[in-house]
């Protein structure tokens, strides 16, 4: 379909379609690769649409690609990255308004990725690609595999997360038996919420070098053995929002977005993106590694000397389009967006967007604006094509867009997540020590966990370690619960804002005599 012709057919009936795109952010970065140890950022949590309108929504919040830093860059591009963070997902099977949370681990060009604890690529437990990727390494909180969930209701408020690499494991001269290499990089994630804090899973290394015993001439240059790339690059990734369109009967073509919102702007309070810091191995792995040589306990805090803070600036914004249902055209109409919403700053470390308050509304009782849902097609001088925000009042009646409905519509029920249950699985041979429990977060599900020793988890015992590595992985684990508590602090605390809450029921304590070396591990998700 070319779109040089800004009109149709008078009998052409309401097409749907969705609107998709990446908003950039203008961020500083340094030029030296010091800060190649991870980093953290507060992203804002807040509901996108103001009706969930079913499977077909993917989008995630604000959020970045983190990418071993390999130097000199290979001759192929070798893709392999941490992307996780808040959002929607099409598989996501218990979803709600509120966004979830996930890892997003991907190994060598998405042959396998990891959400977190038994979440991957698909639910084929004979041919696991990433369900046993990242082990559970607090005690305190559950982690379902539809994704970790915020307090429904949560409009706004900022999750404090990041990725540091611990020294967990030891580096191994073989992989699977192959002689190539395995890193000693833990990439654990840490997270900063109003009612939990500190370090919650981790990717377990065998995760990045597993496609290495296939293709051993990439041995040693993934996320287990490389540190990170120093550069940032953050952005919101938009695959799906509902749209419609029509024409009227003079042939002028209308559009309507699904009710849209982003944080108002306002001030630092209502701000998507903030504090996004990077850190060299000064910050923690130096430390830590010291302390399970023998040494000291080290301070939970990141060393803010040996961290970066990057500076915003008001460049990128939306680079939003629109696409027809079944409409194959890679290049299809831009919407402009600069005469309503552009990128800027409320402070160095304050990503926020500037709205044009006469194009926009605000959202009743909510620190949200709602950004326009009427368009009109109208030809640029290039001769190009272009949705263009207008009032509703401005949209003839005939088209029936005011009538579109893009609420939850009738689905199918949620599939259940069903973990092994054979006798001589991993999840029951050596088995776990307590159980079953249950929980009963704020999507509708209801969660059943055991609770395991570490090592006895069945994603370390997926991990391509012996019984001996196992046990030397389940001390270290044993001084981080014994020393490190869930109200310490870790990341950088945040210079504005208010701190979103982890879904109280995903919060647990171990029970007594657990509460050392034990963690709580998800077997099953599904409806009452």
């Amino acid at each position: 379909m070319r779109y040089s012709v800004l009109t149709m057919k008078k009998d052409t009936a309401i097409q749907r379609g969705h609107l998709g795109g990446y908003t950039r952010v203008g961020i500083v970065n340094r030029e030296d690769a010091e800060f190649n140890a991870g980093y953290s950022c507060y992203s804002a949590a807040w509901p996108l649409l103001r009706e969930y309108p079913g499977h077909k929504f993917q989008s995630g919040l604000f959020g970045t690609w983190m990418f071993a830093h390999l130097d000199p860059p290979p001759e192929k591009r070798l893709y392999s990255d941490i992307e996780g963070g808040l959002g929607w997902w099409r598989d996501t099977e218990y979803p709600t308004e509120t966004p979830k949370f996930i890892m997003g681990g991907v190994a060598l060009d998405f042959s396998e990725w990891a959400n977190g604890p038994g979440a991957g690529k698909g639910r084929d437990w004979g041919d696991p690609k990433g369900n046993y990727a990242v082990a559970q390494l607090s005690p305190y909180v559950l982690w379902p595999p539809d994704g970790l969930n915020l307090k429904q209701g949560t409009c706004g408020e900022l999750l404090g997360y990041g990725y540091i690499p611990l020294p967990l494991t030891d580096r191994k001269s073989t992989t699977a038996g192959v002689e190539v290499p395995t890193g000693d990089h833990s990439w654990t994630l840490f997270l900063n919420a109003a009612n939990f804090k500190g370090p919650v899973t981790f990717f377990t290394p065998y995760f990045w070098s597993k496609i290495t015993a296939e293709k051993p001439e990439l041995g040693g240059m993934f996320l287990d053995s490389k540190p990170s790339q120093h550069r940032r690059h953050f952005s919101m990734e938009t695959q799906h929002l509902p749209w419609a369109q029509a024409a009227d009967s003079a042939g002028n073509i209308f559009g309507r977005l699904a009710p849209t919102l982003f944080p108002s702007c306002d001030g630092a309070d209502s701000s998507p993106l903030h504090l996004v810091t990077s850190y060299s191995k000064a910050a923690m792995w130096e430390r830590v590694k010291a302390w399970f040589e023998g040494g000291p306990v080290p301070a939970t805090t990141l060393d803010p000397a040996a961290a970066h803070v990057h500076s915003f600036e008001p460049k990128g914004g939306p680079g939003f389009r629109i696409w027809l249902d079944g409409d194959p055209n890679e290049q299809p109409p831009e919407v402009i967006v600069d005469n309503f919403m552009k990128p800027a700053v409320i402070d160095q470390h304050t990503f926020c967007f500037e709205w044009d308050r006469d194009s926009v509304a605000r959202e009743t009782g909510k620190p949200l604006i709602v950004m326009p849902e009427y368009y009109r097609m109208i030809q640029d001088g290039d001769g190009r094509a272009r949705w263009t925000a207008v009032p509703m009042e401005s949209v003839p009646e005939e088209t029936g867009l005011a009538s579109v409905s893009f609420s939850r519509p009738e689905e199918p029920p949620p599939q259940t997540y069903i973990t092994p249950e054979e006798p001589d699985s991993c999840w029951k041979k050596p088995g776990p020590v307590a159980g079953p429990f249950k929980a009963h977060p704020g999507d509708g599900s209801t969660v059943t966990y055991y609770w395991y020793r570490f090592a006895d988890q069945p994603a370390m015992l997926n991990a391509d370690m012996t019984d001996a590595e196992r046990e030397t992985v389940q001390q270290r684990v044993e001084k981080i619960h014994a020393h490190w508590g869930k109200d310490s602090e870790y990341l950088p605390p945040p210079e504005a804002g208010t701190l979103a809450e982890i879904d109280p029921a995903l919060l647990v304590t171990p029970p007594k005599g657990l509460e050392i070396g034990h963690v709580p591990i998800v077997t099953r998700q599904g409806l009452e």
